[in-house]
């Protein structure tokens, strides 16, 4: 109730459906992904092994291979070298049958002028070639060389070329240390794999050392309240000797509370800096794991590191997710209650003399175990509240720190327009304003580009719609209407916005800024809103007669505020000051989910009647106004048609040009 309000003409339900189906066997195929994930994880292990041996077998198949070619090659092409006996090389130089002879060391080799017939070097047989090769004499023969000069016209020497040693033993080495190294490995991996078995119960803290850069409350605006209950715990882990002479003893614990976005993380974070100790952070959802155990032995771990480190801080982020009620569902998790039992044993178990403070944050205190929130164990509940306009400002300030703005931007008036906003939603409107400024090549960001993003954010961006005459008519006429009920009813928020352009879901928006932040409604500004929130439907029928589907979203809020005031707020003269509210079922959404009230059914269908009857009330009050200036309601559809968005300054000038401006409020006069 203290956001912007906007009314929106919403799209028909051939738009919305589908939205609202599901893709075939998606719940079958969630359920194949997950078992195929974890069946790949269980067998990383083996397919390691099997593609190592792989390796091992190919490289060892290739490098037999290339021995095996290698080797019958150079058998093959020296089947047709002839092995000579010395005396018969000598015999044959001295013939003259010598064409060409090679001496490379002690081998030599050439070519006989015509065939020559040996002995086969098996023993059985002869051969015949004119290929030879010998091994000569160790000391050599002095007369061979002059012989050879005199009848060999071809002689030649060579260097010899060591290499065959080294190629031999690379090829013979090679694969065995390959085979070793790839074992090795494969051995290296397997103690890994052992050691993080054993490594599920160590914490996954991340740890954020005092020597680091880190937040502080400068860097923390719109939670003044907050930052002054914390700042007795920074006081604290500063000198904690301080409190403890006089017999203190040490805060065990700060629960922040707020809706998500206030700042609750950003907190913690800037009293680990003010205090300047080591800050251990870790969320609710990593200390539970699938094996038994594992979450109540990451508790014991986190706390040993935070009392060696002391003084220190334990961050628990989403402590909702270990800390629920234990026994209120049916769907009970022992694993989970393992762990939030060894969370109250170590928080209880301090030694009074150790600085360590857990700071842990939720938006949903309501469901913590009660053991958990006793003093003690969190002896002080810190709530993160939504800032106001000043803190919006003061957070604004900080977030455009470092973004150039243009001369033309009011922070002030961006502040008080973004009533309901938290820390994280003003972070991402002006990330989006500078993005915007960045599209369009500006060197600063303006204004407009403030109030662009803030609409992109509120209702989504434009949608390039090719909509029928009739459908725009009936558009303007309903937005038309929202914005002259919320001219002419009192008590009801400035209007500054009204558009026919379709964003986001809708296709046309009318939007209202209170010119304050709201804390308590009254029954006349209730009443007032859902006069203006039924102004589109009442539009509909009083200038074109009959009623569309676009009122979907103000019913929908109309029935929401009717039913409050008279379930939870006592404005019903019929039922009396008594709330009806419902209870929370611990068991919905399962099979022993009963859905009781605390009332009767005849109570029932009273609070529906008197539902009824407010609403009519309102539709009738907002058709008496509509027809009362239709006139009104026509030009500003008009204008609408003509400019697709009006703000409050043209509204303004459409009502005194109509002679409507007695009756506004004199917020508009």
């Amino acid at each position: 109730m203290d956001a912007q309000a906007i009314y929106m003409y919403q799209n028909s339900p051939n738009d919305g459906g589908p939205r609202g189906t599901q893709r075939p066997n998606s719940g079958g195929n969630g359920n194949g992904s997950n078992g195929g994930n974890g069946g790949n994880s269980g067998n990383s292990g083996m397919s390691l092994l099997v593609r190592s041996i792989l390796i091992v077998v190919v490289v060892l198949l290739g490098w037999y291979f290339f021995q095996y070619f290698f080797q019958s090659g150079s058998s093959s092409s020296s089947t047709s070298v002839l092995e000579v006996p010395y005396s018969t090389f000598y015999q044959q130089v001295q013939n003259g049958n010598v064409q060409k002879v090679v001496f490379q060391g002690q081998d030599i080799t050439g070519q006989f002028k015509s065939a020559v017939t040996v002995p086969n070097t098996s023993g059985s047989g002869t051969q015949t070639g004119i290929d030879f090769h010998l091994t000569q004499l160790p000391n050599g023969d002095p007369n061979l060389n002059a012989l050879i000069l005199k009848n060999v016209p071809d002689f030649q020497t060579k260097q010899v070329q060591d290499n065959n040693l080294l190629w031999t033993i690379v090829l013979n080495v090679l694969p065995w240390l390959l085979i070793i190294g790839v074992f090795l490995f494969i051995a290296r991996r397997a103690t890994q794999s052992q050691q993080n078995i054993f490594s599920f119960g160590k914490s996954k803290a991340k740890v954020v050392l005092e020597d680091r850069p880190s937040t502080t409350f400068a860097d923390v605006a719109g939670v003044d309240e907050a930052k002054s209950d914390l700042v007795e715990v920074v006081e604290f882990l500063k000198t904690p000797q301080k409190f403890q002479r006089l017999g203190g003893k040490i805060p065990r614990g700060v629960l922040l509370v707020g809706s998500p976005g206030t700042g609750k993380t950003l907190l913690a974070r800037a009293v680990a800096g003010e205090a300047g100790v080591p800050f251990f952070s870790m969320s609710g959802s990593e200390f539970v794991e699938v094996l038994v155990g594992v979450g109540a032995s990451r508790v014991r771990d986190l706390f040993d590191q935070a009392k060696k480190a002391s003084p220190s801080i334990i961050f628990i982020d989403e402590i909702d997710a270990v800390g629920r009620q234990r026994g209120s569902s049916i769907n009970s998790n022992d694993e989970r209650e393992q762990t939030l039992n060894q969370l109250l044993v170590e928080m209880d178990g301090f030694d009074a003399r150790q600085a360590v403070v857990v700071i842990a944050a939720t938006n949903r205190p309501d469901g913590l175990d009660k053991a958990l929130l006793r003093p003690g164990r969190f002896d002080r509940r810190v709530t993160v509240e939504r800032p106001d306009w000043n803190g919006r400002l003061a957070i604004l300030k900080i977030h455009s720190h470092n973004v150039p703005l243009g001369r033309d931007v009011d922070l002030i008036t961006v502040a008080r327009g973004t009533p309901g906003m938290v820390g994280a939603d003003l972070a991402n409107l002006v990330n989006e304003a500078a993005l915007l400024a960045a599209r369009r090549n500006l060197d600063a960001v303006t204004q407009s580009c403030f109030d662009e993003a803030l609409d992109k954010i509120l209702i989504g961006a434009e949608r390039p719609l090719v909509l029928s005459d009739e459908d725009l008519n009936v558009i303007a006429y309903h937005e038309g209407g929202h914005a002259l009920t919320g001219l002419l009813t009192e008590g009801v928020d400035p209007v500054t916005k009204v558009t026919i352009v379709p964003r986001g879901q809708a296709l046309g928006v009318t939007m209202y800024t209170p010119l304050d932040d709201r804390y308590n409604y009254s029954r006349d500004y209730l009443e007032a809103q859902m006069v203006t929130a039924l102004g589109g439907r009442a539009a509909e029928q009083v200038a074109i007669g009959h009623i569309t589907t676009g009122a979907e979203n103000d019913l929908q809020r109309v029935t929401a505020i009717a039913r409050q005031m008279v379930t939870r707020w006592g404005m019903s003269e019929r039922l009396g000051t008594i709330s009806y509210s419902e209870r929370e079922d611990p068991f919905a959404g399962t099979a022993l989910a009963n859905g009781s009230h605390d009332y009767s059914e005849r109570t029932a269908a009273v609070i529906d009647e008197e539902v009824n009857r407010l609403i009519k009330i309102a539709y009738d009050q907002s058709v008496s106004l509509l027809t009362e200036h239709k006139a009104t309601l026509d030009a500003i559809a008009k204008s609408l048609r003509l400019h697709e968005t009006i703000d409050a300054r043209r509204l303004r000038e459409i009502m005194i040009e109509t002679g409507a401006i007695g009756a506004a409020p004199a917020a508009y006069r």
